[in-house]
Order: structure tokens, then C-alpha cells, then sequence
């Protein structure tokens, strides 16, 4: 699974670098500005992971509001697209959050993995590495597809069940298979609160201008969510 993963996003990484942050409303103005409101107001010299970081989206963001950026992910590719967008703003490095993460106990105020998790089959790896790098009471911000959404793309039709899936996305001109695994809400909401606290569930909602460029996409949001966010705590 990991190696489909890495060559879907080696594939998608010239677009995720120049077109998504422009084009792709579902990022821009839908999981983005809800991921952005859930973060601390004050980011100065607070240690940041961004964990799964694609082409450096949020690494940048982070930087640019005072973070210490670790950036990490799966694809070489995306590596480079991130060291090309922050220079020497943040550390980038290629690695696999299924794997032990090579940092230190209590390194991180804040964890952020903004679309990555629905990739791993299981979530008990990573939650466990989050939360030995976390500091206590640090954060856990991260996003994910909400099960409304996968559940239409299930093969089995078994809502409950914890299943592989291939999904296709057309990206300049070609169909890439991009691999997945969709899980219940419980297996959501009970994975993560075996290693934190779960502070906030947010299904959220598109932006006016998202309504304004994407009209027809907006009104089936509004009435069928895409992703789930949560924003979690280690307790002390």
C-alpha cells in the first residue's frame, strides 16, 4: 500500500506544486480555511510537524506565522515541491508515518496532517508517534474523508467495515489511481481517543467564494460532507 501511495503522489505532484493552490476549490476554500480557523492564534517558536505535507501548503503557512517547521512525506516528489516552495524556512523530509518517526519524546507543541490519514490502514502507528513526539498538551489538528462521502464509494455497500478502495483522479489530461481506506465514524472517533483527547469534530462547510466559482459542487456540500476534521489533545 505504501509504495501505491508514494507512485499516486509522485504522479499528482506537479499538480499539487502548481495548479491546487489556485484550482482546487475542494482544498482552497473548503478543508483549508477550516483547518487554518482551528489553529492557534500565536505560532511564534512553537514547534510544528506537519505531517504529510504534499507540496507545502501549510508548511508555508506555518513558517510564515512564526512555527518551527518539521515537514514530512511519503513521496520524493512532493519533498522536492516543498523545499522549492519554503527554501530553508522549514526542515522537509521523506519519510513514512507508518515507520518510527526519527524524533525526539516531546519535540512538537502542535501535530498537523491535513488529508493524509485516510491512507494508512492503520491509524494505531502514527497515533502512537504523534503522541510520543508530542509535548504534553500539545495538539493534534488533522483532517481526513468523512465516511458520508467514502461509504458512496464502497464496494462492499457495508458501511461498517474498514475497506480498501481505489479511487481515480483525472490530473492533467490522465487517470491516476489514488488508493485509499474508508473506515465508520467509531473507528474514527475511537482510535483517536485511545491516545488523546478529542477536543472538536468539525464537518465543515464551503466558503461564499467557493459557492461564487463552484456553484453546483457547493449546494451538494452544504447537504453532503466531504471531509472531517478533529482537533485533538495529549493529556498530560
Amino acid at each position: 500500500m505504501n509504495n501505491r501511495v508514494r507512485d499516486a503522489y509522485n504522479k499528482l505532484s506537479n499538480d499539487y506544486e502548481h495548479n491546487v493552490d489556485t484550482k482546487s476549490v475542494f482544498n482552497t476554500e473548503y478543508e483549508r480555511p477550516a483547518m487554518i480557523q482551528l489553529l492557534p492564534s500565536d505560532l511564534k517558536n512553537k514547534t510544528v510537524l506537519d505531517a504529510g505535507c504534499a507540496a507545502g501548503w501549510y508548511t508555508n503557512q506555518l513558517a510564515n506565522l512564526g512555527a518551527i517547521v518539521t515537514a514530512t512525506d511519503i513521496s520524493p516528489k512532493m519533498v522536492e515541491a516543498t523545499k522549492r516552495r519554503v527554501g530553508e524556512s522549514a526542515e522537509v523530509l521523506c519519510l513514512d508515518l507508518e515507520n518510527k518517526l526519527p524524533f525526539e519524546d516531546e519535540s512538537f507543541d502542535i501535530i498537523v496532517s491535513s488529508l493524509v490519514l485516510h491512507y494508512i490502514e492503520d491509524w494505531s502507528k502514527p497515533f502512537s508517534e504523534f503522541r510520543r513526539v508530542l509535548k504534553p498538551n500539545g495538539k493534534l489538528l488533522f483532517s481526513t474523508h468523512h465516511p458520508f462521502m467514502d461509504h458512496k464509494l464502497s464496494n462492499s455497500g457495508d458501511y461498517f467495515s474498514n475497506e480498501f478502495i481505489i479511487d481515480q483522479w483525472e490530473r492533467e489530461g490522465k487517470l491516476i489511481d489514488v488508493p485509499f481506506y474508508r473506515r465508520p465514524l467509531q473507528e474514527i472517533l475511537n482510535e483517536t481517543s485511545e491516545f488523546f483527547t478529542i477536543e472538536k469534530v468539525i464537518e465543515p462547510q464551503p466558503t461564499n467564494n467557493f459557492k461564487i466559482r463552484e456553484p453546483e459542487k457547493y449546494e451538494r456540500l452544504m447537504k453532503n460532507p466531504h471531509f472531517l476534521i478533529v482537533k485533538a489533545l495529549k493529556s498530560k
